[in-house]
């Protein structure tokens, strides 16, 4: 199945990126700095967004088959990029050994998301950001959420572990982060019961 997935990721998604993921991508990445890393990297689509001010980026992506084409990404870019494979409850990295991690479209479908927020917040330096741009739940008591209950069993296994009703922005704040900035939007282009997301700037104080 992840080998699908991988596959047509890009082309169940590139219409969404037109109308809007694109942006939203280009305005959270525009001015960050420093070592950075990014979690469950994909196929890449974050790549192009990086600015030269990041002077070295880390791209972790347990899956082989999105490591493979993020591998083809990779060579139209100037930055110093290193590819790795560890899962984003397990980062391949040391204690603070990152200014920002970046993920987008990744918590939904992480296995245990306390303890990936938790490693997150292990590597990251102290006033470290966490960029974040992640579809959820609709809110409680909607005709929205009530389809993705229903769903989302089916979903996680045709979706490779996609929660449809994951609760991110209070487990963000749950894990220990000082939001910054956060915006809430639906995702143009997707099918109902995914187009609620967040997206903004965390900040690890402590």
């Amino acid at each position: 199945m992840s080998y699908l997935v991988a596959k047509f990721y890009d082309k169940m998604l590139a219409t969404a990126e037109e109308v809007c993921l694109r942006d939203w991508r280009r305005e959270l990445l525009k001015n960050i700095s420093g070592n950075v890393l990014e979690i469950g990297a994909g196929t890449g689509s974050n790549i192009k967004f990086y600015p030269s001010s990041v002077s070295s980026l880390v791209l972790s992506e347990p899956d082989k088959h999105m490591r493979h084409q993020l591998e083809q990404k990779m060579t139209n870019t100037k930055l110093n990029i290193t590819l790795a494979s560890g899962s984003a409850e397990k980062i391949e990295a040391q204690d603070e050994s990152f200014d920002v991690v970046v993920s987008t479209l990744v918590c939904c479908s992480v296995t245990n998301l306390e303890k990936a927020l938790a490693e997150i917040k292990r590597v990251l330096t102290v006033n470290g950001l966490l960029i974040f741009l992640e579809h959820v739940a609709a809110d409680q008591g909607t005709k929205r959420r009530r389809w993705q209950n229903i769903i989302n069993p089916f979903w996680r296994k045709l979706a490779g572990n996609c929660h449809l009703n994951r609760e991110t922005e209070s487990a963000i704040l749950a894990a220990g982060f000082e939001i910054m900035e956060i915006k809430r939007e639906s995702m143009r282009k997707v099918i109902s019961v995914v187009r609620p997301t967040i997206r903004g700037i965390a900040i690890k104080t402590h």
